[in-house]
């Protein structure tokens, strides 16, 4: 009997899932365990594996369609097996299985693939479309995985043209550019429809300050250095912000708020979330109730979800429900910068790239390491200038590093 492959339910709040890439056709032979399919759900995506070997026999869900979790994308079953549905083979199933089994005109090569190679789908689609043996692909993803960027360097290198090419018109004298329409789906679409939202939902200002943080950098040198003979953990400049930032959201507790239905919700514990950029868009990863975390304690957490993160891990109820938000573009060279706020929240800080500068300490010109700080809040819930005193807060915490550990 046919084995239903169902939409899975990757969080509580869950309401629906989109199948982003399917890996496998009608007809294709696959083994119990191997990716058919990719999907996504909110900020999520990961591979779909078969539940048995077989054969696939349908595709009920096609892709960028959102379904309910607990709905039927696809059955497997020995080929030319009839799906039954309710003890019954519907005339439409038939003629729809009937019409796939026909024999195909032109097959895609079959890559040779090792039992324990990790590819994307997009990438194992790219790979076959250039006709790359993907076991001569090295992996930069998590596990050695190939990732479609893997694909694309070695498509670079032997000269061998994109996938879509043979399907576009060449003109020899184009008087007008026709340019490669890329649908929103997916992760993608979410961000986009939250930011838009975001900006259209609330009235927001973006406060910059410049922080010394000679000392701090000092600081942490050393206890990175002890911390990590000790227990292999390495504390970095943004984990003392998170803290300082933690510290600073005490005195001002209406900088973690939100802003919902006309009213003002001054929350009691401190959600701290933390931006985590990935391959398709960004997550923003939750500690919760941060302000009971030591400086070591924050640290394991923000690094262990980042990871979670990356590797696609992330439960939803992992993303939900922060009271503040702290985004780092420092690694990229940028120093100030306009981060959208993640309503209702109130606030949104933007780290920048630290850097060095000559500096007057009283008479004396010194050389001083400098942290660019960019905070954005909802003007409806605060004024310049209190939002300008939390940033002053900050500020003291972070020139004054001691106190962090206090």
């Amino acid at each position: 009997m046919a084995v239903e492959v169902v939409m899975p339910k990757l969080g509580m709040a869950m309401k629906e899932g989109t199948v982003s890439l399917w890996s496998k056709a009608v007809g294709d032979p696959v083994e119990k365990g191997e990716a058919i399919a990719s999907i996504n759900s909110e900020k999520i995506e990961m591979d779909i594996e078969s539940p048995a070997e077989g054969t696939i026999l349908n595709i009920a869900v096609q892709e960028g369609q959102g379904v309910p979790p607990g709905t039927v994308i696809c059955h497997i079953g020995k080929p030319n097996e009839k799906i039954m549905i309710n003890d019954h083979v519907t005339e439409e199933t038939q003629s729809k299985i009937d019409e796939q089994e026909k024999p195909k005109t032109k097959e895609s090569p079959i890559l040779p693939m090792g039992d324990r190679l990790l590819i994307t789908p997009v990438a194992r689609k790219m790979a076959q479309a250039a006709n790359l043996d993907i076991e001569k692909i090295q992996g930069s993803g998590p596990g050695g995985r190939i990732t479609k960027e893997d694909v694309q360097k070695v498509i670079e290198k032997r000269g061998i043209m994109s996938v879509n090419t043979e399907e576009r018109k060449v003109n020899p004298q184009p008087t007008l550019e026709s340019p490669q329409q890329i649908p929103v789906t997916g992760m993608r679409n979410i961000i986009a429809t939250r930011m838009k939202e975001s900006l259209q939902s609330s009235a927001q200002l973006t406060l910059t300050m410049k922080v010394d943080v000679t000392d701090l950098v000092i600081l942490q040198k050393q206890a990175a250095e002890t911390l990590q003979k000790q227990e292999s953990t390495k504390l970095t400049i943004t984990d003392f912000v998170a803290k300082a930032v933690v510290l600073s959201l005490k005195e001002h507790p209406k900088m973690n708020s939100a802003y919902i239905e006309d009213k003002i919700n001054l929350y009691e514990h401190i959600h701290l979330g933390l931006a985590v950029a990935l391959e398709k868009g960004l997550v923003v990863p939750v500690i919760r109730n941060a302000e009971s975390c030591s400086l070591k304690q924050l640290s394991n957490k923000s690094k262990e979800l980042a990871r979670c993160a990356r590797d696609g891990q992330l439960p939803i109820e992992d993303m939900q429900g922060s009271t503040f938000t702290i985004s780092n573009l420092g690694a990229y060279g940028v120093e100030h910068f306009t981060p959208i706020l993640n309503t209702p929240e109130t606030g949104i800080l933007g780290i920048g790239s630290i850097y060095d500068t000559p500096r007057y300490i009283g008479e004396e010109l010194e050389r001083r390491t400098i942290l660019p700080l960019s905070l954005t809040f909802d003007h409806r819930v605060l004024d310049g200038a209190p939002a300008a005193a939390f940033l002053q807060t900050l500020k003291r915490y972070l020139e004054e590093p001691i106190t962090v550990l206090l």
